[in-house]
């Protein structure tokens, strides 16, 4: 039987890799470009893709593709995308998809549960795979974030009717899967250069609602009000809450710290009782989560030979943000705790600006760094990016434990900084994890 064909165009973002890993799995012949080598499409190289680095080329898309997906950041007139349409004129066959499209099609041949929600997406999806796996039921797990106990992987293949997959909001991604239980974990604003406002966003997610079949499951918080706006009136809702018994009984035996890892754990446990799993079963697997990549990711450091405890983190919200460092005041209550900070794309910043300021004020730390903003290439605003800056974030916050500095200065601030045995946290979403990778000396498993 001749091998299914697939080329990904940006095949090394998080969610369009770990479905480059899933075909990979059930032997397609997979290739697929990115503009910069990674640890992900070396990772996939491994597992024998064939991988394109530097500027995308038309070259690069094989004349006998069958399917062609790419990342929703890639434009138009990326020139591997335009190739492929030129390819359908004559191969009637090909099939060109973003990547929600494909792994929307992907829900429609499983038991799907999605994951959807403003904050906790990936932890919960994992915390769900996890226990499934631990379960006996052998899922298929699609997720925003790299897992040890699937091999350092962002994809799990398993052998049943189950798919657990991470839905993004981003560009209401979402709308495109099919899932038999959704899961809500929060709404709050986020994604505003694709959103208008809170209504706008409220009013996607109650269509995307409208996609449960008639036999589906909503499993959602009960204690978030936007929530329980866009719930009113569904009849097949089950409700999760830090008011019920068992979230003292989590807060015992997780090892993640945080009230947002209660509410993830909640949320993980409603689902397992939807499948019929005993608690037993449940709350061993719950217990036994170590975390996942750049989320609460603890590691032993040195700085100048200096111990010191890394904290990775990926907030770049300002719930996030406050969530993480409440978790590590929680955690680390007899430590100093530094904090290097990236905000995530200048519009985010523009338009939650006084949040951030808040976010830092409220959680205060021992000493608090933020570097210049992410650019995120195709969705920023020159108009925007004129009105805001991480000098005037700083300025806003206006505390003596507050300071901006460039990226390229931080390591030598640090070493003539750091005395030892601080906590440091370094958290965003774009390229500051690579100063985790600088300092960082091992992983600690268990997290105590």
């Amino acid at each position: 039987m001749t091998k299914e064909k697939i080329h990904f165009v940006g095949i090394g973002g998080i969610g369009i890799s770990a479905l480059a890993q899933y075909y990979l799995k059930n032997r397609a012949e997979v290739s697929g470009s990115d503009l910069m080598s990674s640890e992900t499409t070396e990772m996939l190289k491994k597992a024998g893709a064939k991988i394109f680095i530097g500027e995308h080329k038309a070259k690069n898309v094989p004349k006998d593709v069958d399917l062609v997906i790419y990342s929703p950041a890639v434009e138009k007139s990326n020139p591997e995308l335009k190739r492929a349409y030129s390819l359908q004129l004559t191969a009637y066959n090909l099939q060109i998809k973003s990547y929600p499209e494909a792994l929307g099609d992907l829900t429609k041949k499983y038991f799907t549960i999605a994951v959807a929600g403003t904050h906790g997406k990936s932890t919960t999806t994992a915390m769900i795979g996890l226990l499934l796996s631990k379960a006996g039921l052998d899922p298929t797990v699609i997720v925003g974030t790299k897992l040890r106990e699937f091999g350092n992987s962002n994809c799990r293949v398993g052998k049943s009717k189950y798919l657990v997959i991470e839905a993004d909001e981003w560009q209401a991604s979402f709308l495109n899967y099919r899932p038999k239980v959704i899961v809500l974990t929060n709404i709050e604003e986020e994604h505003l250069d694709y959103y208008e406002d809170l209504r706008h966003i409220l009013k996607t997610y109650k269509e995307y609602i409208k996609h449960l079949p008639e036999e589906g499951i909503l499993i959602a918080n009960k204690d978030d009000k936007n929530i329980c706006h866009v719930t009113r009136n569904i009849k097949q809702v089950t409700f999760y809450s830090l008011e019920q018994k068992e979230a003292k009984t989590l807060k015992k035996i997780l090892r993640v710290p945080g009230v947002h890892n209660i509410y993830n754990a909640l949320s993980t446990l409603t689902v397992a009782r939807v499948l019929k799993i005993p608690d037993k079963i449940s709350l061993k697997a719950v217990s036994e989560y170590k975390g996942v990549w750049r989320r609460f990711e603890i590691k032993e450091g040195k700085i100048a030979n200096k111990k010191v405890t890394i904290v990775s983190d990926y907030g770049h919200h300002p719930t996030e943000i406050k969530a993480t460092l409440k978790a590590a005041r929680e955690k680390f209550s007899k430590k100093k705790i530094w904090c290097v900070f990236q905000p995530h794309q200048y519009q985010r910043t523009f338009y939650l600006f006084d949040d951030f300021v808040k976010a830092f004020s409220q959680v205060p730390v021992d000493k608090l760094i933020i570097t210049d903003i992410y650019d995120v290439a195709g969705r920023e605003k020159k108009e925007i990016k004129r009105k805001v800056s991480s000098e005037k974030l700083i300025k806003k916050i206006n505390k003596p434990w507050a300071t901006y500095l460039l990226k390229e200065e931080i390591t030598n601030y640090l070493k003539k900084n750091v005395q030892g045995g601080e906590v440091l946290i370094i958290m965003g979403a774009g390229d500051i994890y690579k100063l985790v990778d600088e300092f960082s000396t091992s992983q600690l498993d268990t997290i105590t």
